[in-house]
C-alpha cells in the first residue's frame, strides 16, 4: 500500500506524537521518517551515522524497528540504545558523535500514545526550520532508483552499556567531595524510561533510595503514576520519613519534587530555588532566567527581589532553549517540570535536574520545604477542555470578547491565557489573580463559556 502523508503540520511542540500504529504515527511514517532524516543528515562522504533508544511502550519496538528499517534501506549505520530517557540519547548523541539522535517516546502521554523525538548532532532538537524541512521531503515521492544496495546497505549494531555511559557523564556534575549519605529519597519512575537510571545513580551517590513504579510491562507507564500522578509520591515520602521525593514521567526529561512535609513543588518552585541560589552565587548568566508564558507571576517578583529578571517564551522546551541560546542565559524551565541548565545538557533531564537541586541542598543546609518560601505564588486555575478538532481561537464566535471581558476585570494584578495543547488534544485554560474572588469569577465565566461554545469540538 503506498504510502500516505499526513496534513501538515506533523510536529507539535515536542516531535511527533499520536495513537501508536494509527495516522500519523504508524510504522508506514516511521520507515519513511528513517529514510528522510538519513538522507538529510548524511555526511557526504560517508553513512549517516544515527543512535536510537525509546522508554517502555508496548508500541515502542514496533515504531523503533519501522523507523530503523527505514534508516538502513538508506544507507545509515544505527546503533540501537534500548530503554534510556530521552536526555541520555541527546547527551550521547553529542558525546559520541552521531548525525542524529531519535527517540520513540510519548513523554508523559498515556501508553496507546507513541512518539519520535529528534535530536541533531549538536544534541539539540532541530528548530522549526528543520521541521519543516523534515516535513516536505515526508510529502515527496520516494524514488527507489537512489536505494543502496548490496554491501551499501546499512547497518545496525547495539551500543554498549549506553546506560553506564550515560550516567557517567552525569556524574561529572556532581562534586567529588560530597556524597548523598544519610540522605532518604522516593523516586516514583513511572513505570517509564528511568526506572533503572535514576535509582541506580542516587544509590551510588550514597543516598537510601526507596523507589516504586519501576516494573514497566509496557502498559503501565504513567499509568496513575510519575509526574502526572503525583498523590502516591507525597505519601510515600511521609511513609517512608524521607528527605525529599522525585517523580519523572515516561521518557525522563521532567521532574516533580516532593520536600519533606509531603508537599508538591511544581516547575516554579524549582525555578525560584535555582534561580535565587544561582544569582547569590553569580552563576545565573545575566542575572536571568527563562520561563513559559505559563509560570507564576510570583516568579517574576521572586527573580526581581534578588535584583534578577524573567524572561518569558511561548510554551514548549524548544522556545525555551532557542530564548537560552540567543541570549546567553544558561537556565530556564517551565512550571511543568522541563529545566534546562544549558552549562551541562542541551535538553530537560529529570535526573541532572535531581543532582542539581540535591547539590543547592547539600551546600545551604536546608531542606526543600525551606528552600521553596523564597516564591510567593499568585492565586492561579488551570483548566483542560478535550477538543476533537483545534480551529483557531478567533474563529470561535464569542470567545475574543469574553476573553477581552476577563481581561478587564482582572487587571493589571492578573492575567488570563487560552491555548490549545501541543502534545494531546485539549484546550487549556489558566486564570491568575493576586484577588482571588476575582479569579474564580473569571475561571467560573470563562469555563461556562468553553463548555458550551466548544460544543461538537468536545468529545
Amino acid at each position: 500500500m503506498p504510502f500516505v502523508m499526513q496534513a501538515l503540520p506533523l510536529f507539535g511542540t515536542d516531535g511527533i506524537r499520536g495513537v501508536a500504529n494509527r495516522p500519523p504515527m504508524t510504522p508506514e511514517l516511521l520507515l519513511r521518517l528513517g529514510r528522510v532524516l538519513s538522507q538529510q543528515v548524511g555526511q557526504a562522504k560517508r553513512r549517516a551515522r544515527m543512535l536510537v533508544g525509546r522508554d517502555t511502550r508496548i508500541s515502542g519496538p514496533l515504531l523503533e524497528a519501522a523507523f530503523v528499517a527505514g534508516a538502513l534501506s538508506a544507507g545509515s549505520e544505527v546503533m540501537l540504545a534500548g530503554i534510556l530517557p530521552t536526555p541520555a540519547i541527546a547527551m550521547l548523541t553529542r558525546e559520541l558523535g552521531f548525525d542524529a539522535g531519535i527517540v520513540v517516546s510519548a513523554s508523559h502521554n498515556p501508553y496507546p500514545d507513541n512518539g519520535v523525538k529528534v535530536f541533531l548532532a549538536d544534541g539539540f532538537k532541530g528548530d522549526r526550520a528543520f521541521e519543516q524541512t523534515i516535513e516536505s521531503l515526508l510529502e515527496q515521492s520516494d524514488s527507489e532508483e537512489d536505494r543502496p544496495v548490496g554491501s551499501s546497505v546499512g547497518r545496525v549494531t547495539l551500543l554498549p552499556q549506553a546506560q553506564e555511559l550515560y550516567l557517567s557523564l552525569l556524574k561529572r556534575v556532581w562534586p567529588k567531595n560530597r556524597n548523598l549519605r544519610g540522605l532518604r529519597i522516593v523516586v516514583d519512575c513511572a513505570n517509564g524510561a528511568t526506572y533503572q537510571t535514576t535509582p541506580r545513580l542516587l544509590e551510588e551517590l550514597g543516598a537510601e533510595v526507596y523507589a516504586f513504579h519501576r516494573e514497566p510491562n509496557g502498559v503501565n507507564i504513567n499509568f496513575h503514576c510519575g509526574s502526572e500522578h503525583p498523590q502516591g509520591l507525597c505519601e510515600a515520602v511521609l511513609a517512608c520519613e524521607a528527605h525529599l521525593g522525585v517523580a519523572h514521567d515516561g521518557d525522563g526529561d521532567r521532574l516533580l519534587l516532593c520536600d519533606e512535609t509531603g508537599s508538591l513543588l511544581d516547575g516554579d518552585d524549582v525555578l525560584a530555588i535555582v534561580g535565587r541560589f544561582y544569582l547569590e552565587k553569580g552563576k545565573l548568566a545575566q542575572n536571568t532566567l527563562v520561563a513559559t508564558v505559563m509560570s507564576n507571576l510570583g516568579l517574576d517578583e521572586c527573580l526581581a527581589q534578588a535584583g534578577g529578571r524573567v524572561v518569558r517564551t511561548p510554551v514548549g522546551d524548544q522556545h525555551v532553549v532557542a530564548a537560552m541560546r540567543n541570549g546567553g542565559f544558561n537556565v530556564g524551565g517551565e512550571s511543568s517540570g522541563h529545566f534546562i541548565f544549558l552549562d551541562y545538557a542541551t535538553t530537560g533531564d529529570g535526573l541532572l535536574s535531581s543532582l542539581l537541586l540535591l547539590q543547592i541542598m547539600l551546600e545551604t543546609g536546608q531542606p526543600l520545604g525551606q528552600l521553596r518560601r523564597c516564591l510567593h505564588k499568585y492565586p492561579q486555575v488551570v483548566r483542560n477542555f478535550p477538543v476533537s478538532a483545534k480551529p483557531p481561537l478567533e474563529e470561535i464566535p464569542g470567545l475574543s470578547q469574553a476573553l477581552e471581558g476577563a481581561r478587564r476585570e482582572l487587571g493589571s494584578e492578573g492575567r488570563v491565557l487560552l491555548r490549545y495543547s501541543g502534545t494531546e488534544p485539549k484546550l487549556r485554560l489558566l486564570v491568575e489573580a493576586k484577588d482571588e474572588i476575582k479569579l474564580h469569577n473569571v475561571e467560573k465565566a470563562l469555563t461556562q463559556f468553553l463548555s458550551s461554545a466548544l460544543g461538537p469540538l468536545g468529545h
